[in-house]
C-alpha cells in the first residue's frame, strides 16, 4: 500500500525496463505509488525491448518532449536468415534465406546507415495510417504503406559477429527504428533478418548507469522512498542553457508575462533564480517569454 507523500513528487526515475513488459505498464506500477500524481514516460521500449526508460514525474512531464529530442543509444542482436513480420522475434517468420554475411562485408555496409539517411517505419509501428495505428491494421492484415522519413544515425558499430548473428551499438536521433535498421541492414547485405535481442543504453542524459530496477525493493514499494531517488527536474534539461533572473522577473515571467534582457543570443533557455528553476521561455529580440512554466 503506498503512502502519501509529504510534497508532490517532481523528477525523473530512470528505469531499467525488464523484457516482457510494456512501458505503459511500468508507468502503470509507478501510478500506484503515487495516486494523484501525473506520470509519464520518455520513448516507448517494445515489449521485447530491455534497458532505459526515463519516468517523468509531476513538473518533470512538461520535460518529456525535450528529452525526447535527445539522441538514444541501444545495444542489438540481429539473427541473419530470417524475416519477421515485426522485424523482430516476436513476429511470424515470412521470409527466408540461407546467406550469411561476414564481418567484413557488415563493416562495408555500414557506411551507408550513418548520417541522414531514409528510413522505412516498420508496419508493426505506432505510426499512424488514415486514422489508425500501423501496427493495428498490420495485426488485421491490411495494406499498410509507410512513407520513407529521414532520420539521425550518428553511430552504428559492429562489436561481434558469428555464423548466424552480429552484435551491433548505434546512437541515433529521435524517430529512428532500430527494427528498421536491422531489415535494412540485412537486405544491403542480400539476405535478411531481425532484431533478435535489444537494449536501450541511454536516452539524451539519461544513462543505463542510473537506471533502477523494477525489483529494486527499496526504492518501488512505496513514494517516500521513490522520491529520494528522482533527479531534478532540469536533468532532462541538460543542454539549455540557463538564464539567470532576479526575484522580480522571476515571479513576472512565473505569472505569464514578458521581460527584457541583455542576453544577445536567441532561442530557448532554462530561466531560473538562484536554484529554482522558473520556466523554459524563448528569448527573442531582447525579450524573454514564458514556454512553459514550472510551479517548483
Amino acid at each position: 500500500m503506498s503512502d502519501t507523500p509529504t510534497r508532490p513528487l517532481n523528477g525523473w526515475l530512470v528505469v531499467d525496463k525488464p523484457i516482457n513488459l510494456t512501458s505503459a505498464r511500468v508507468v502503470a506500477r509507478l501510478k500506484r505509488l503515487c495516486p494523484g500524481s501525473k506520470v509519464g514516460h520518455c520513448g516507448t521500449l517494445d515489449p521485447l525491448a530491455t534497458g532505459v526508460l526515463p519516468v517523468a514525474f509531476g513538473e518533470a512531464t512538461k520535460t518529456v518532449s525535450y528529452a525526447m529530442a535527445g539522441l538514444k543509444r541501444y545495444r542489438f542482436q540481429v539473427r541473419w536468415g530470417e524475416a519477421r513480420d515485426t522485424d523482430d522475434a516476436e513476429g511470424r517468420v515470412i521470409e527466408t534465406n540461407a546467406r550469411r554475411p561476414d564481418a567484413a562485408a557488415i563493416e562495408a555496409a555500414l557506411a551507408a546507415f550513418q548520417g541522414l539517411i531514409q528510413q522505412v517505419p516498420p508496419d508493426y509501428s505506432a505510426i499512424k495510417v488514415r486514422g489508425r495505428r500501423a501496427y493495428e491494421l498490420a495485426r488485421q492484415s491490411r495494406p499498410v504503406t509507410l512513407a520513407p522519413r529521414e532520420v539521425r544515425v550518428d553511430r552504428f558499430a559492429l562489436m561481434a559477429a558469428e555464423s548466424d548473428t552480429a552484435d551491433f551499438e548505434v546512437t541515433c536521433g529521435k524517430g529512428t527504428y532500430v527494427r528498421a535498421l536491422a531489415r535494412d541492414l540485412a537486405r544491403a547485405l542480400e539476405t535478411v533478418g531481425h532484431v533478435a535481442a535489444l537494449r536501450r543504453t541511454a536516452v539524451g542524459p539519461f544513462d543505463e548507469k542510473d537506471a533502477i530496477s523494477l525489483d529494486n525493493q527499496g526504492v518501488l514499494v512505496h513514494s517516500a522512498a521513490l522520491a529520494e531517488r528522482l533527479l531534478p527536474v532540469e536533468a532532462a534539461l541538460a543542454d539549455i542553457p540557463a538564464l539567470a533572473l532576479t526575484i522580480a522577473e522571476a515571479e513576472r515571467l512565473h505569472h505569464g508575462q514578458a521581460i527584457a534582457t541583455a542576453s544577445s543570443g536567441d532561442g530557448i533557455v532554462c530561466a531560473r533564480t538562484g536554484k529554482r528553476l522558473v520556466a523554459l521561455a524563448e528569448v527573442n529580440r531582447g525579450l524573454v517569454r514564458p514556454v512553459r512554466v514550472f510551479n517548483l
